[in-house]
């Protein structure tokens, strides 16, 4: 087996001192940072906690009052450190896709390609498309980029932040074959090489070619390092700065076969896998076929190393940057091993790169599911989610201050308060995404938090009124609440662990806020909350507790209404179904149908109805289809009604018909009127070129003054849309190159990223930092000379005919009819998981199977509830439109998060009246109606409270949550409702029905 060796540099032992003793300086500095950030996140609240207790002559709660003021340090912790960093605190918080912009994507694998190739998918498989990817798309690993494996032949793409510009550079550079090869490195000690070297430093150009034309060398950017900064090792080589790019961002020149079937790339190599090298050191180990042994073994042979010891360096490209440039040792045939001072970490990268460059099976070049959204609508959606956020906190503060009085109800305030901090603190400690249904679960987290201090405050109020004291009714009304609100918050949980692992990853984000947010509403209520309450009245500065009360003692017969509640039950389900049935594939969005969502925006304000009534008669004369659904999208100020809309649609589900023809067809419909990109360009001019004075026996004078002519022309983009920020140089790039094709619709270059450079405009530096893309709204543009002149211009005309003639599109949403059928499977599961793993917990909980059974009858019956009341307003709205807000809602993965919410919801109301009954029963082995209304009575109270407020916050999310919501609000409004009616009038008539059907079954026998 032969080595290769990375190259290092000799430093003097002054040199290596100095590095040592910076790097010890370095250590202990970050040694006393992090001692440093530990007391202040674990020693000093405790300190705190301690004086405040002296301070309070209540020593014995000085831990409770540190474990407290440490959890809210933690959360606050994140915030603090980007203040420290010099960056605004909110900037911890990490925003989805969909409200910071940026594109969701899911590609499947070529499976018939695969076929072909004989190649079976495999595990390992798709962890080297995973890394290949990886190396695709964020090279230098600076982008917050997620790319992972989702099901057995899917790779899911999180690209945050991006436009639907930069969206498309990256899915061109994902579904691209990709390039891997191997280039020796240009040397002075070469003398052919130093004459290549001349040309190239004269040359602005990407690459050298020689009097034939025939390219000798190019000139391919070095990798960055990890943390993002310029990679020093190369400075031996030839090297350039790259334009447009801080200092130390360089290039490296690598010399060529003229010959391009001798070159050595990754159609050759086999694998590459992680081993240990002679010496047991991490090394790459890598495998030929015949084929590329005997190029390789070629290539090796020519520049193996000189008499004077002097080794030439082999560079490792990856789709034209440089990965790595280790030292020839000697001729290397069919197998070879990579070795250096490498970690294991570099080792595994080194491995991706080596097979991405050999990776056998193509994606699919469309996404099989794609959720893209422009920054300017995620910009909008966070106003209006934070519009519900405040409006629902402030309600909820005013309602519980209000009327459970200056204790209680500003103990749950400061309780509410800090349970907020605690859930964005969390999410942001843990760098969780805010998603849009993540923000709505957030709002109704709210909503839910104040369950459990009702809960608590009126058993404390059943316990004063027993006469108990003010001391003792708080610790009986605590300790009788606990099990009861751990209960009901558990089987919540359940729901949440389950949608995050089926969602999307919008729906996990509300499933992390869920859960997260139902955790710190327990921890607020029964430990902060317990603690003032404890301080509050051992002070004496609390001697008694004056509470509201929403009703007074009741005495109801509700089971003498059962027959009558199911009466009304079964009309309005059979109603609903009627009405779902009847629409039938109109129920659903494109998650479950397969379609395309598009967003886009007029120039000026269009009306919403003609605007829907020219898009049904567009796309039924294009694709005969009728059922288009449209959204009006308000701007971020709300003075944009009219300019922005989305409209969702089924006709790509047709043969032929895809992304561009549903574009195309909204173009047509508004001929003129949605915003454009534009570009203009000025006159193409020659770029001057220095004749090197350099003679070799290889090369004469004149050659070198006879390089063929470059081009140079100066761009301009603008757009009719404000926020317009200029284009990426990868999207001019790549539009120019989709019209550099030959008449038969072939691509004239093979090496298109080769064929341009550019130079920056002073005066259009420029936006965005060196590790985000960056834009340009002016641009001199240099064109390689073997695009000729005439080429040049004929594309650049065609790309300015091309922007004007297409609209700039904000967002899209896709979903193929196979995504479609896995969503609705996913859905279903989510639904029949919960209800089995809820039985499952009452069981064990109530030790009897039959308080599960009849938990489930209710959930069932509230489930189908919405889903009918979800067909039912989207029927009245069509021939009412927009009354009580309804609109033509359509049943999606957030409908379908929302409806697991209601069950819990559910379930949470459910689940107290058991506990009740549980408790009123005691030991008696039977349940009676008299035991089942007396518990209903006794927890009215506490239902119609928690009840209140719940709706109260999501009637705010319906009301002002915005459009991307608004369907998610309505079945939470609707299913407060709904939940709150079936604990009392479904789940416990069942489960009396039950108890003494079980009863006369074993009599009978």
């Amino acid at each position: 087996m032969y080595l290769f060796f990375a190259a290092e540099e000799v430093t003097n032992g002054v040199t290596i001192v100095a590095e040592e003793a910076t790097t010890g300086d370095s250590a202990m500095m970050q040694f006393a940072k992090i001692v440093l950030v530990l007391f202040l996140c674990f020693g000093l609240p405790f300190i705190l906690g301690h004086l405040i207790a002296k301070a309070l002559k209540l020593r014995d709660l000085a831990s409770k009052i540190g474990w407290i003021l440490c959890a809210i340090t933690l959360a606050s912790s994140p915030f603090m450190y980007q203040m420290y960093a010099g960056n605004s605190p909110w900037s911890a918080i990490k925003l989805g896709i969909d409200l910071a912009g940026g594109s969701n994507l899911v590609y499947a694998l070529d499976v018939k390609a695969a076929e072909k190739s004989k190649v079976e998918v495999s595990g390992d498989l798709m962890g080297k498309m995973v890394g290949a990817i990886i190396k695709r798309i964020n090279p230098d690993g600076t982008k917050d980029v997620v790319v992972r494996q989702v099901g057995a032949d899917r790779v899911e793409v999180i690209i945050p932040g991006a436009d639907k510009q930069t969206v498309e550079d990256y899915k061109y550079k994902m579904t691209k074959l990709g390039s891997l090869e191997f280039a020796i490195v240009a040397t002075p000690r070469n003398p052919k090489h130093q004459t290549i070297i001349n040309k190239a430093q004269s040359s602005p150009s990407a690459i050298v070619r020689n009097r034939e034309g025939k390219v000798i060398a190019r000139w391919h950017p070095i990798k960055p390092l990890p943390n993002g900064e310029p990679d020093p090792s190369y400075s031996s080589a030839v090297t350039r700065q790259i334009v447009g790019k801080p200092d130390g961002f360089e290039e490296l020149l690598v010399v060529v076969d003229e010959d391009e079937t001798k070159h050595v790339t990754g159609q050759y190599l086999r694998s590459a896998s992680p081993e240990l090298g002679e010496d047991g050191s991490p090394a790459v180990g890598f495998l030929f076929n015949s084929d590329g042994a005997r190029l390789f073994r070629r290539l090796t042979r020519q520049y193996k190393p000189l008499e004077d010891g002097f080794q030439y360096q082999l560079s490792i490209l990856l789709d034209d940057l440089v990965q790595s440039a280790p030292a020839i040792i000697t001729e290397i045939g069919a197998r070879g091993t990579i070795t250096g001072n490498f970690t294991q970490e570099e080792v595994q990268n080194l491995v991706n790169v080596l097979n991405a460059g050999a990776l056998p099976v193509p994606l699919e070049k469309a996404p099989i599911q794609e959720y893209t959204i422009g920054a300017l609508l995620g910009e909008a959606t966070i106003q209006q989610g934070k519009t519900a956020l405040m409006l629902a906190s402030v309600a909820v503060l005013i309602f519980m201050l209000g009327f459970y009085g200056r204790y209680a109800g500003v103990i749950a305030d400061v309780a509410l308060l800090i349970n907020m901090v605690l859930i964005v603190g969390t999410m942001a400690f843990i760098k969780a995404s805010f998603t849009l249904p993540g923000l709505a679960g957030l709002v109704l987290t709210i909503g839910m938090a104040v369950d459990a201090n009702v809960l608590i405050f009126e058993r404390i109020r059943e316990e004063l009124g027993r006469g108990s004291s003010l001391r003792m009714a708080i610790q009986n009304g605590f300790s009788r609440a606990f099990t009861t609100i751990v209960d009901a918050n558990v089987t919540t949980l359940i729901t949440a662990v389950i949608l995050y692992f089926i969602g999307t990853d919008q729906v996990k984000g509300f499933a992390v806020t869920l859960f997260i947010g139902i955790v710190m509403s327990m921890f607020a209520a029964l430990y902060i909350g317990r603690l003032f309450f404890d301080i509050l009245e051992r002070k004496r500065w609390m001697t008694e507790l004056k509470m509201r009360r929403v009703i007074g003692a009741t005495h109801w017969d509700f089971i003498n209404k059962r027959h009558i509640a199911a009466v009304v039950s079964v009309v309005l389900i059979a109603i609903g179904l009627v009405a779902f049935w009847n629409r039938g594939d109109e129920n659903y969005d494109i998650d479950f149908r397969g379609g395309t969502m598009v967003s886009f925006r007029f120039t000026e304000k269009h009306d919403y109805q003609e605007t829907k009534d020219a898009l049904e008669e567009k796309f039924l004369a294009n694709f005969n289809e009728s059922g288009i659904t449209l959204e009006s999208l308000p701007g971020a100020d709300g003075e944009d009604e009219g300019l922005a809309f989305k409209v969702r649609s089924t006709a790509t589900n047709l043969e032929g018909v895809g992304e561009k023809e549903v574009e195309q067809a909204i173009n047509e419909a508004f001929p003129g009127q949605l915003t454009r990109d534009k570009m203009e360009f000025g006159t193409i001019e020659p770029v001057a070129v220095e004749v090197v004075e350099t003679e070799t026996e290889e090369t004469p004078a004149e050659e070198n003054a006879n390089q063929p002519e470059r081009h140079a022309v100066v761009l301009s983009f603008s757009s009719d849309n404000e926020s317009f920020n200029g284009l990426t140089f990868d999207t001019i790039t790549r539009k120019l190159s989709e019209q550099l094709v030959d008449e038969e619709g072939n691509p004239k270059f093979t090496d298109e990223a080769s064929l341009f450079a550019f130079d920056v405009i002073e005066g259009y530096e420029p936006q965005g930092s060196d590790n985000e893309v960056q834009r340009f709204e002016k641009i001199k543009l240099i064109a390689d000379s073997a695009l000729s002149q005439a080429d040049l211009e004929d594309a650049l005309k065609k790309v300015q005919m091309d922007m004007e003639e297409n609209p700039a599109f904000s967002g899209v949403q896709r979903f193929e009819g196979r995504v479609a059928s896995d969503a609705k499977f996913n859905a279903l599961y989510a639904i029949g998981a919960s209800l089995i793993a809820i039985i499952a917990y009452i069981w064990i909980r109530f030790q009897r199977i039959t308080f599960g059974f009849a938990a489930v009858a209710a959930l069932v019956h509230d489930v189908l509830c919405v889903i009918g009341l979800v067909a039912l307003a989207s029927y009245i709205n069509s021939i009412f439109p927009g009354v009580l807000g309804f609109e033509d809602f359509k049943i999606n993965l957030p409908m379908i998060a929302a409806l697991l919410t209601i069950v819990g919801y559910s379930l949470n109301d459910t689940i107290v009246v058991f506990d009740r009954i549980r408790e009123v029963r005691g030991k008696n082995p039977s349940l009676d109606a008299t035991m089942v209304n007396t518990s209903l009575n006794q927890t009215l109270a506490r239902t119609l409270l928690t009840s209140l407020t719940t709706l109260i916050v999501v009637v705010i999310l319906y009301a002002v949550g915005g459009e991307g919501i608004h369907g998610f609000a309505f079945c939470l409004v609707v299913g407060v409702v709904v939940g709150t009616y079936s604990s009392i009038f479904v789940a416990s008539p069942v489960l009396l029905f039950l108890m003494k059907w079980t009863e006369k079954r074993k009599a009978t026998t």
